[in-house]
């Protein structure tokens, strides 16, 4: 029951209408080991600023039992309809709501999520309620800027633990009564019950006493690592209280690892939840530490900025997310004692990657979306929310100077907490502190769409010395259809010239032959064309760096000269930062078709062994991959893959024994490899008769080899049996379905679509365990006949599942390893009869988009041939 999709000018009505005082919710759990549904009872206390006016509360319930306004019994049948319950024109002045409903555990990740745990059989439960969940459990006005106290009462089963938003209470007959929470959003309140384990520490100093706990399922309790997850979060209540200057603004803070989450995790106020993949249960490398480390910091800065002060309107979903991602990275890189003072490094390689991905696709939209109902937002959590948003902040801080940055946020937190805001109530008080006018900072950067190029134009005369030197910058026109174009009327849409606050470095080779930075130049860039006169006489370095430090958001090239050193130098600069953005650089322009498949493979195989951060080492190979696959011009892709595949193996056996980036190699050429010697190397470490000095062929490595195996037809049903014989986990059981959906052959891939189109009954970790394994780039002539009962089945499933449910199978099933103009044919053919709604219409638009791009690249590597 996907419910109904409210829209912005409701919620406007309705907040003018109502203030909500408090929330009064029983639920009854006890029978949550059998599922099926749950009887919900909602009281709730609102006033109205109309008497004798008319509204509704939100409810998606299999069955409404009854409904009380102010004591009057209203007809159910009547007042509810799909999932809102009309409240007739009686109300007046305080008014009190009761509702009675059995509402329904779900498996798909939205609700109340129920799984059973195959080692135990018990049953798990938790909530997630962003954006319009809440209403799956109890009747609510689902909307942020409808704050309230929330005050639960469970009842569970026997020997269960119950974590909600207010601190745990000692149960009484199984029936868990936890006080009344601040006045908070909806969609931020949160259960999680279950035979959960768990771990309790504090946070102290001066005076303050913050109770700390983490759970999981008693079943990864043996790979929890509780030291490592307290010392991140203490290090963030640190960081974040001293930035803020507001005091951790609830009364404990609960980390609850939980199973088949659909996100990375979500800030419930004093209740996070975070995906279980996140306990490790094989080596991993210090790059997924790190994205641990960075998710536990996002979700404890959402604490104030979401929490304590939230948006009004989902438009601002960026400030949450941006602000989270922003202030995570900084707090990693700058916090005393942190593992990962390189922070800004990944953030470059990873999340402006990213950033810039979605910059360039159809869907682009300003940093502040127009968001119209809730089915825009649900697809909105996406790179420009999030990483350009972020990216733009750090262009903020550079802009108005930090200190001036962190005074505003001090002074808005003071003055908004538990109360709602617009973009401008943060604008406001960045510019008391910093002097700065911002409305047309704000115009341009986070009121337009697009992103802009940079580039160096460099004149040198006879001895070396550079003559002039100025930036260009680029506003490349908009993909069509493109929200936040500069000029509604031009065609195509044309992109905004931005202020840039940047750097330029300029890099040499020392006598130890690194790349190290001699001259350095912060500027601001405006405008088309930027002169540079401090470097005018300076002799010419080996390479220019244009956003060196990475201050800004745009894409960077490189001139001529400094392309072709750093073709030959890349893995030689001293310090990650420079290299990550050159990385970044050579990977746009493959994306661009500016530099043909061919020469990013080579330029990765000359800098790559040299490449000592292992979260770009694992981009690196990530993309390669990617570049290989699909833009690659189809007549060398065998030979590219080979290529590629040999290097894999030989840095794997030249590793050194047992580090990251021997694992990161081990899976690399897992992913790829393909002549029998290579697929005997993966039988032989599978089996014990072979090895490869200091490699644990552990749990999760294991299933990386028999995955492939599965894919290139070596393994079966038997051999995939007996791996899940030795990992009859959850964890096991979607890699089995993986491994199953991955076998090359037309029974395997009927009954993989089958269990995903045919049947509903999938939970949404295995759904999209089995929709990874079904697609395989090099199972492309078995594939193809499904592009054409993807688009006869898309409409049908986007209109009975759940959202995250039909996400996954339109992003995940739409036919993009199939790179033809006739796949571009059969979208835009598709897209016109069926005229789908916004929302899946922009998903299907943003797949078209990477095979558009993928025939661009392999054009561009066809000519270099």
């Amino acid at each position: 029951m996907p419910g109904t999709n409210l829209t912005r000018e409701e919620a406007q009505q309705r907040a003018k209408l109502l203030s909500v005082d408090a929330y009064e919710i029983d639920l009854d759990l006890s029978g949550a080991q059998e599922g099926g549904t749950y009887r919900s009872v909602t009281t709730v206390r609102f006033d109205v600023a109309e008497n004798g006016a008319a509204s509704f509360i939100d409810l998606v319930a299999p069955a409404v039992h009854e409904v009380v306004l102010n004591g009057d019994q209203l007809d159910v049948s009547s007042v509810f309809a799909d999932s809102r319950i009309a409240l007739p024109g009686l109300l007046e002045g305080r008014n009190i709501l009761r509702v009675v409903a059995d509402c329904a555990y779900t498996n798909t990740g939205e609700g109340l999520h129920r799984f059973v745990d195959p080692v135990d059989e018990q049953a798990y439960l938790y909530t997630q309620f962003e954006v319009p969940d809440a209403r799956r459990v109890f009747a609510s006005f689902e909307q942020p800027d409808l704050k309230a106290t929330f005050q639960f009462t469970v009842r569970a089963p026997e020997g269960w633990t119950v974590v909600s938003n207010s601190p745990t209470p000692e149960p009484q007959d199984n029936v868990w009564v936890f006080a009344p929470t601040p006045r908070i959003s909806s969609y931020i309140t949160a259960l999680i019950a279950g035979p959960y384990h768990s771990v309790h520490s504090v946070y102290e100093k001066d005076g303050q006493s913050v109770p700390l706990g983490i759970y999981c399922r008693p079943s990864l309790a043996e790979h929890l690592d509780s030291d490592a997850i307290f010392e991140v979060t203490r290090q963030g209540f640190e960081w974040f209280q001293e930035k803020f200057d507001y005091a951790y603004p609830f009364e404990k803070y609960d980390q609850l690892f939980v199973p088949e989450f659909n996100a990375g995790a979500m800030e419930n106020a004093g209740a996070v939840t975070i995906r279980d993949q996140y306990v490790f249960r094989s080596k991993v490398t210090d790059a997924a530490y790190e994205t641990r480390a960075e998710t536990i910091l996002h979700e404890l800065a959402h604490m104030w900025f979401g929490d304590l002060v939230t948006m009004e309107w989902w438009n601002d979903l960026w400030l949450n997310e941006s602000f989270a991602t922003y202030t995570s990275i900084a707090c990693q890189a700058a916090a005393p004692g942190s593992r990962w003072p390189h922070s800004w490094t990944t953030f470059a390689n990873s999340m402006k990657t990213w950033a810039y991905r979605q910059d360039q696709l159809p869907s682009t939209h300003p940093i502040m979306a127009d968001i119209t109902d809730l089915d825009d937002v649900l697809v909105n959590f996406d790179g420009i929310t999030y990483a350009k948003g972020a990216s733009v902040l750090k262009q903020l801080v550079a802009y108005v100077g930090e200190d001036a940055f962190f005074q505003g946020v001090q002074a808005y937190f003071k003055r908004h907490a538990f109360g709602n805001t617009r973009l401008s109530d943060l604008l406001g008080a960045l510019e008391e502190t910093s002097g700065r006018d911002l409305r047309s900072w704000s115009k341009a950067w986070l009121e337009t769409a697009g992103i802009n190029v940079l580039r160096p134009v460099i004149d040198t005369d006879a001895e070396g010395n550079i003559t002039s030197f100025a930036i260009r910058q680029e506003a490349p026109a908009l993909p069509a259809g493109a929200k936040g174009a500069a000029s509604d009327d031009a065609a195509p849409p044309r992109g905004t010239l931005r202020p840039h606050r940047i750097a330029v470095g300029c890099y040499d080779l020392d006598p130890s032959g690194k790349l190290v930075r001699g001259e350095r130049v912060e500027l601001d860039v405006d405008g088309e064309l930027t002169d540079v006169p401090q470097l005018v006489g300076t002799r010419r370095p080996a390479v220019v760096l244009l956003n060196d430090d990475d201050l800004s958001y745009a894409k960077v090239r490189l001139d001529e000269q400094s392309l072709a050193f750093v073709t030959e130098h890349l893995g030689d600069f001293a310090e990650s930062l420079p290299r990550a953005l050159c990385w970044a650089s050579a990977w746009d322009m493959t994306r661009d078709a500016e530099l043909a498949t061919r020469d990013y493979l080579s330029l990765v195989l000359s800098g790559i062994g040299k490449e000592s951060d292992i979260g770009v080492v694992q981009s690196l190979q990530r993309q390669v991959k990617l570049a290989v696959d699909q833009y690659s011009d189809p007549a060398a892709r065998e030979t590219l893959l080979t290529r590629w595949t040999e290097a894999t193996l030989a840095h794997l056996r030249a590793a050194t024994p047992g580090s990251d980036h021997q694992l990161a190699w081990a899976r690399a050429f897992a992913a790829t490899a393909r002549t029998p010697e290579q697929l005997d190397l993966l039988e032989a470490l599978l089996d014990g008769t072979g090895s490869v000095e200091g490699l644990a062929v552990d749990t999760e490595l294991r299933w990386a080899f028999v995955q492939r195996l599965a894919a290139v037809g070596r393994f079966d049903e038997t051999e995939i049996a007996g791996e899940y014989e030795r990992d009859r986990t959850a964890a096991g059981e979607r890699h089995a379905a993986t491994a199953r959906a991955a076998r090359p052959t037309e029974q395997a891939k009927a009954e993989a679509w089958a269990s995903v189109i045919d049947s509903d009954k999938l939970p949404n970790a295995v759904q999209e365990a089995v929709i990874s394994g079904f697609v395989q780039t090099d199972q492309r002539e078995l594939l193809a006949p499904y592009a054409d009962r993807y688009f006869e089945v898309l409409e049908g499933v986007w209109e009975s599942r759940s959202h995250e449910m039909a996400q996954q199978i339109a992003v995940g099933l739409y036919p993009a390893v199939q790179v033809t103009d006739e796949t571009l044919r059969k979208t835009d053919a598709w897209l016109a009869s069926a005229r789908p709604n916004a929302a899946l219409r922009r998903l299907v638009s943003e797949s078209r988009s990477g095979v558009e791009r993928a025939l661009r690249a392999q054009a561009a590597d066809a000519a270099a041939g």
